[in-house]
């Protein structure tokens, strides 16, 4: 985690060196206006979802009739987890439809980090380019997969008064994991790993994954600068944790 973590500081060193910003800035800018719009139909669904739940299971009358502080503290606590882990789930498939999308950019900039790192060029043929798309767009279905079933566990967790409290901590590290294996996949596709042997791979180092998902989410916090530039930036940390990992 700790070179995850390091490698986005170097990683904007490495694009201001090699001026890569026109990578970084267009997908950003479309990413940034993608996640605004989305952030607000997401919360807004999550919203809506627990509320229609709660109305038609009849708890707002009940908890009324009971007129007990803990009761009501509770159940606040369980939908406010209930929406923050739907939130995830929401976010989690835009982030996995916009990785689909931007597939050919990202597999790009991965080898363009590789290529000035290793001081080779990689030649360019669009059979290979094509079947790094689609091992991209297979890698984002197969996570999507398993992260639905990862939030349906969560969302039966959020359930459990107290326990379930940490779901959505949870939740987030499930998402930080799956964003940093897309991330690292393009450089283990380069490297001739198959499928199964960059899943095996990756599960071996999680730290790496959940390190780079981990900044990428922390990224959020700055407010559109932080949007424009957490797509971009963490395909090129992740190529360089893992270009570190390979000489060590």
């Amino acid at each position: 985690m700790v070179i995850a973590i390091q490698s986005y500081f170097e990683a904007h060193q490495f694009i201001k060196k090699h001026r890569l910003w026109k990578w970084i800035v267009i997908p950003g800018i479309i990413y940034a206006l993608l996640f605004m719009v989305g952030m607000y139909f997401f919360w807004t669904s999550a919203n809506n979802a627990v509320t229609l739940a709660s109305r038609e299971m009849g708890l707002e009358v009940w908890l009324q009739k009971q007129r007990s502080e803990w009761l009501s503290f509770f159940f606040v606590m369980i939908g406010l987890m209930l929406r923050l882990v739907l939130v995830f789930f929401y976010f989690s498939l835009f982030k996995y439809l916009f990785l689909i999308a931007g597939s050919p950019v990202f597999a790009y900039l991965s080898e363009r980090t590789e290529s000035i790192l290793e001081d080779k060029e990689y030649p360019f043929h669009f059979r290979q380019f094509a079947k790094d798309v689609l091992r991209g767009t297979r890698l984002a279905l197969r996570n999507t997969l398993w992260q639905t079933i990862y939030v349906f566990l969560l969302l039966v967790l959020s359930l459990v008064p107290v326990v379930g409290w940490i779901s959505p901590v949870i939740a987030l590290f499930v998402e930080c994991y799956f964003y940093g294996f897309s991330m690292l996949d393009y450089s283990c596709e380069r490297a001739r790993l198959s499928f199964s042997q960059s899943i095996d791979y990756i599960g071996r180092h999680k730290g790496l994954a959940i390190g780079n998902g981990l900044i990428f989410y922390l990224l959020h916090a700055v407010v559109l600068i932080g949007w424009v530039l957490a797509p971009a930036y963490a395909v090129v940390a992740a190529t360089l944790s893992l270009h570190k990992i390979k000489n060590a």
